[in-house]
């Protein structure tokens, strides 16, 4: 089943999109990440991206209490900040359907491989990808492993990826086609792809490719698609 996740990040206590996850550039910004996720799941939204942006950046969970408001009103996956399992554990046991691990994954693999066992298909590996190579630590440390080999650390278990095109993340300027379909092809397990989708036709392409789901962020924000004819792509 194919699914579209309208993308909540929270900085600051604001719900904002940010390009290329430059705190400095700041495409959209209001006040309540708690209405916005409402709008959403009234629009039709089955489940939503909620990005804590200030863990992310200070490698520390910091908008809990908002978090567990929107996890309150619709089914949702959690990242950004989530550095330690007794933190992913404390999220998964408080009413978040799934969480997102990337910097940890990489940190300490073998424990969120017990993570993955002890909480089956509801944890989420995150491969952010910068110029073909995986990053860290909030998009800024860059490693010296590809997507597919991160990812492949993790494919036996019963997870998920969320794979993030860094290059043309907040661009809305399309998505790279080739690298898309040459990671879902590489996997067993479901990809939900995120990064520089603009269009229904982006959206569309992606899960043509094999793709799990879609996270829609700035091309929803600023008008440049609408969410109920992404939607139709849920039920095609």
């Amino acid at each position: 089943m194919f699914r579209i996740y309208p993308a909540v990040d929270i900085k600051g206590g604001k719900c904002v999109q940010l390009q290329q996850g430059d705190p400095s550039k700041v495409l959209f910004s209001v006040d309540d990440p708690v209405k916005v996720a409402e709008f959403w799941v009234e629009k039709g939204a089955k489940a939503l991206h909620v990005i804590d942006l200030d863990g992310a950046f200070e490698g520390k969970l910091k908008n809990e209490d908002i978090i567990l408001k929107i996890a309150e009103l619709a089914e949702i996956q959690v990242g950004g900040g989530i550095r330690s399992i007794d933190i992913a554990e404390k999220l998964l046991k408080s009413g978040v359907s799934r969480v997102i691990v990337g910097t940890l994954a990489l940190k300490e693999p073998e424990a969120v491989r017990k993570l993955a066992k002890d909480y089956p298909n509801r944890v989420i590996i995150s491969i952010d990808t910068r110029d073909d190579k995986v990053v860290v630590n909030g998009w800024r440390a860059k490693t010296e492993l590809s997507p597919i080999e991160v990812a492949k650390l993790f494919d036996d278990l019963e997870v998920s990826f969320l794979l993030t095109d860094v290059n043309v993340e907040g661009l809305m300027k399309g998505v790279r086609k080739e690298f898309i379909k040459e990671v879902v092809a590489s996997l067993k397990k479901d990809v939900i792809v995120s990064g520089g989708v603009s269009s229904y036709e982006d959206a569309k392409l992606i899960k043509e490719l094999g793709a799990s789901g879609v996270v829609i962020g700035s091309a929803l924000y600023l008008g440049k698609v609408k969410f109920e004819e992404l939607l139709e792509l849920e039920e095609l």
